[in-house]
């Protein structure tokens, strides 16, 4: 049956035997050097990417097979034809898509009309792959996951969102700190909640002080995303007391471990010596995005 990730909550049932499978595939590369043999990878980009982008297109390289990176302007999809179209005919031709997009809309009717599983690769909702390879770096890092506090410092984008719902499925604690006016909005609260029931915490403030109390993990993400660049100005001040610097991460345990999705603005977000320091596992967490990719590739495709 053809499986899709649009949402985290795509792999409720089964995102720990994903996070598992890659911490193996990690140990024991040369193992699965075969498994996509044959199968082709079609990744459609229409924001830029680094991490996303390299370990995708590496994990299926590794694991035997090809992947086709897709830029709108150089398809049909970039000159009016539908998304739904689109889908019909990737499908006919590869084994999956991968797809970054600004309008979550658009993956989810990618999502309905291809015959061939769909990751979605970030979008404005959402962004479920990053948050398995981050689920992964903290399971490496501290043992477990169930009854850790993770703490987000910053605004309730499409990266919170996919965190506080992997959180709930794992049975973490999660606290997220913004500023009034860039809260994560309710709508995500509330299915995290219902996810968690009494297992698990979801905690909402404004005080980074609070999120960040006790806290096993430190997150944090850019203060201005991709399309978000005129508000660039108006952000900057808004999130000047919600910069991750050491007077914050005292609060948390002397173990914590201090994480973010990249790419980072030291100065902004968070300070140098917060993000160069021996806590800060930054670099372990964008590895995991190929180690996670694949998991989800063998998983979905194999």
């Amino acid at each position: 049956m053809k499986r899709d990730l649009v949402s985290i909550t795509d792999v409720k049932d089964d995102l720990l035997d994903i996070i598992n499978l890659g911490i193996e595939i990690k140990k024991n590369p040369r193992k699965y050097m075969h498994v996509l043999e044959g199968k082709s990878l079609a990744m459609i980009f229409e924001k830029p990417s680094t991490r996303t982008r390299t370990s995708f297109e590496v994990a299926m390289t590794q694991l035997g097979g090809h992947a086709l990176y897709m830029s709108p302007r150089d398809m049909q999809l970039g000159r009016g034809e539908t998304i739904e179209d689109t889908a019909k005919v990737l499908s006919r031709y590869v084994d999956a898509i991968v797809y970054r997009a600004f309008d979550h809309r658009m993956v989810v009717a990618l999502a309905k009309n291809s015959t061939v599983p769909v990751i979605n690769a970030l979008d404005d909702v959402e962004h479920p792959a990053q948050i398995i390879a981050d689920l992964m770096t903290i399971l490496e890092k501290k043992g477990r996951l169930k009854g850790l506090k993770i703490s987000f410092i910053g605004d309730g984008n499409n990266v919170a969102n996919s965190l506080m719902l992997g959180s709930a499925i794992v049975g973490a604690d999660f606290y997220i700190a913004s500023p009034r006016g860039y809260e994560i909005k309710e709508e995500y609260v509330k299915i995290a909640r219902s996810i968690a029931g009494n297992r698990s915490r979801i905690v909402l403030t404004n005080d980074p002080v609070e999120a960040a109390k006790d806290a096993d993990v430190i997150y944090t993400d850019v203060w201005v995303s991709m399309g978000e660049e005129e508000e660039r100005e108006k952000r900057e001040r808004d999130f000047k007391d919600y910069q991750v610097n050491l007077s914050l991460v005292k609060h948390a345990k002397k173990d914590y471990i201090f994480m973010h999705c990249l790419p980072a603005h030291r100065g902004l977000e968070v300070t140098g010596d917060v993000i160069d320091s021996p806590n800060s596992v930054v670099f372990d967490e964008a590895e995991n995005r190929l180690h996670a990719q694949k998991a989800l590739l063998v998983k979905f495709i194999s």
